[in-house]
């Protein structure tokens, strides 16, 4: 079935609300009536009224990664200076994210560079270590909300140490992060303490280089000012805190509500990785990945898109596709063809996915040998979701288990 080509200069007739309720709680289900209703490439409206298109389709949403000359993530490339950005789109010029060609390849391989040196044994006895410290904190009370006080923490906390930040400021920088992710109307101040902190570690690692990877970003971006080097960090520490921990997050719902995890949680070690790239194919904390806009005029899924359109790209709805996902309750197995990672110029650069498969896994490794009788505290249909417009993930997963003696640490 096709849908009728609609007029695009401003909302078209039938476009879908991309914002609301249903489209944080239901996304499977809407994303589901989208394919139904408009194919691969679906017509919508950003809150601010703005119209846009949704890509789908697996295809469709690997061409438009992949694409550059077609789909440009920068949007002066096809519209003057005087154009503003939806407000939806997270647009800020000079970020890594919204940088193309040479530019952009030169400052992401510089993280790619840095990522790769990381040692990845260190990496999960780190993890290790900040798994344990959090769970200490809630051990004895018998409950907890896994996502604000384990999942939500534990990437930034890593990320901050790889970075070379001193332990005493990790979790100061890590409710700053969330602050900033939030939104809320503390984000500015929260964003004024990072740039502070990032400066200040800067000036730091400029003077005396250590084995971290902000000292090796700065021995490859020699060129780069400070605020470049910080924006550049604030790209690579947002993305894998707020990716990575609701991976974590997600990944526990699954494992506590779903049979075929939850009768082996004491001791199903083999079950964590298979548990991780289920939920990477059926509820990948990427729902939506930041714009790109229509360099020409082009088809795409039967769609005449027409240059300066906006265009979004749905990774969750992607990975649902019937072309790739013939069984409604097919299991994902060994299959990581999955666009949770993205792809393209734009993708996560190839250590990244790997280190942060060490920081899940080990995360829900620890939990569950510190915690083997964890339990969800309220109904599965009491759990609610982030209302984030990219992010699909619980604002909390409240859990129960036996109180627990900490031992302390030296």
């Amino acid at each position: 079935m096709t849908a009728a080509q609609p007029e695009f200069g401003g909302a078209p007739l039938g476009a879908v609300p991309l914002y609301g309720r249903r489209f944080t709680e239901d996304t499977e289900e809407l994303f589901r009536e989208m394919r139904r209703d408009h194919g691969p490439v679906v017509p919508v409206v950003l809150e601010s009224g703005e119209p846009a298109w949704l890509v789908i389709g697996y295809r469709e949403v690997h061409r438009v990664l992949t694409d550059g000359q077609s789909f440009a993530r920068d949007p002066y490339r096809c519209h003057g200076p005087d154009y503003v950005p939806p407000q939806s789109s997270g647009y800020l010029p000079g970020i890594l994210m919204f940088l193309d060609g040479p530019l952009h390849a030169k400052r992401a391989g510089a993280i790619a560079t840095a990522l790769a040196e990381v040692d990845p044994f260190e990496l999960r006895g780190d993890c290790e270590r900040f798994s344990d410290r959090l769970i200490d904190a809630f051990a004895a009370a018998g409950k907890a909300d896994l996502i604000e006080q384990y999942a939500y923490h534990l990437p930034m906390l890593v990320m901050g140490n790889m970075l070379g930040l001193p332990d005493s400021q990790l979790m100061a920088v890590a409710q700053d992060m969330k602050m900033m992710n939030d939104g809320r109307e503390d984000a500015i101040d929260a964003f004024g303490r990072f740039v502070v902190t990032m400066t200040e570690l800067i000036a730091r690692k400029r003077e005396r280089p250590g084995p971290d990877m902000t000292s090796r970003v700065l021995a490859y971006s020699t060129e780069l000012t400070d605020d470049e080097l910080i924006g550049d960090l604030l790209v690579v520490m947002s993305g894998g805190q707020e990716n990575t921990a609701h991976w974590i997050g997600n990944t526990l719902r699954l494992m506590l509500t779903d049979d075929r995890f939850s009768l082996t949680l004491s001791g199903g070690r083999r079950s964590v990785g298979q548990a991780l790239n289920e939920v990477l194919w059926e509820d990948s904390p990427m729902k939506t990945s930041p714009p790109r806009w229509a360099v020409r005029d082009t088809d795409l899924g039967g769609r005449a898109i027409r240059a300066g359109d906006v265009v979004i790209v749905g990774p969750a709805g992607a990975n649902a596709d019937p072309l790739v996902r013939p069984a409604a309750d097919g299991h994902s197995g060994g299959n990581q063809a999955h666009l949770a990672f993205g792809a393209g110029e734009h993708g996560c650069p190839d250590p990244a996915p790997e280190l942060a498969e060490v920081m899940a896994h080990t995360a829900i490794e620890v939990l569950l040998d510190r915690l083997p009788d964890v339990r969800l505290a309220v109904p599965e249909d009491a759990l609610e979701w982030r209302p984030a417009f990219h992010i699909r993930g619980l604002s909390a997963l409240p859990v129960r288990f036996e109180p627990t003696y900490v031992v302390q640490r030296g």
